[in-house]
């Protein structure tokens, strides 16, 4: 059960250090960028991924491709979402792009929905619109609040899309260890080209959390993995423990810490994506489903 509480901790302290990063003169992009070597690194070192049959592997250029251009790019997402809208709603949007996978196992690859996935897949829209609710206002008001709706809907969207991935490429036969590492490697080499193309100038501030990003962005995924090897009799509870384990101390900490305000239809929206989690998770097992970018 550690293994789980400690990978709940690493998911929601990368949403806590997003959300310091300006306060702290921190370039997002640039401490995404570091984030993905010590990722890589930390792959190597402690999943030691199987690269032999690299042959194989480069038969999916265009699924890694995808994963390579779409961490980094849902990172920065997930970054102004945290720092423009807050972790509140940013961690449950995250968590709630769980359903496109599942959309996209019926839809793509022809599998068959449950009663329960269905009632899952209908209250996770229902959240999603109480999310992105914002009561009215002036002109500008109205503007930026188009904006924060837009960063929301872009990490539900990313988060998503990035999911679907990985469960092809698990479908394919890839392993997931090296699919993990290759993934870091050509997100590290896109997002350097990225910030060279921007000419960039680095600062400390961004490489130091650059250096903790990574830490807790593999911490988060080699705890739920371990959390899985260790409850390997129930991993229902491992799933549906991460995810609403996620929404409730993000919640917790946004409110308390940063003191984030949500109005109700954002808290029903809250409420209704943990029961969608639960309906979603009691109608599937979502193997390969990786928290995190």
């Amino acid at each position: 059960m550690y293994f789980l509480v400690l990978s709940i901790i690493c998911s929601v302290s990368v949403s806590v250090l997003l959300k310091l990063a300006r306060k702290n003169r921190v370039d997002i992009p640039q401490a995404i960028a570091i984030n993905y070597p010590v990722a890589a690194v930390c792959s190597w070192i402690f999943l030691q991924p199987k690269l032999l049959n690299w042959q194989i592997q480069t038969q999916h250029w265009v699924l890694f491709l995808a994963l390579g251009l779409g961490l980094p790019a849902g990172f920065i997402v997930l970054g102004k979402a945290v720092e423009q809208v807050g972790m509140i709603k940013t961690d449950a949007a995250q968590r709630l792009s769980l359903f496109l996978p599942i959309l996209a196992s019926y839809l793509i690859f022809k599998e068959q929905l449950s009663v329960n996935k269905i009632i899952g897949i209908a209250l996770a829209l229902m959240a999603l619109i109480g999310l992105l609710y914002k009561d009215g206002g002036s002109k500008g008001k109205a503007d930026h609040a188009f904006k924060r709706i837009g960063y929301l809907f872009g990490v539900w969207l990313c988060c998503g899309l990035v999911d679907i991935v990985f469960k092809q490429m698990a479908k394919s036969g890839q392993e997931f260890a090296p699919t993990l590492f290759v993934a870091f490697v050509l997100a590290a080499i896109f997002i350097f080209i990225y910030l060279c193309i921007c000419k960039t100038r680095w600062n400390a501030a961004s490489i130091l959390a650059g250096l903790i990003l990574g830490g807790l962005n593999f911490g988060n995924i080699l705890f739920y993995i371990k959390a899985h090897q260790q409850m390997q009799n129930n991993p229902s509870l491992v799933f549906a423990g991460m995810n609403l384990g996620v929404i409730t101390l993000a919640t917790i900490v946004g409110s308390v810490l940063f003191k984030e305000k949500i109005n109700g239809y954002n808290a029903a929206g809250i409420v209704l994506a943990i029961a969608a989690i639960w309906f979603l998770f009691y109608g599937s097992m979502l193997h390969g489903y990786i928290p995190g970018f």
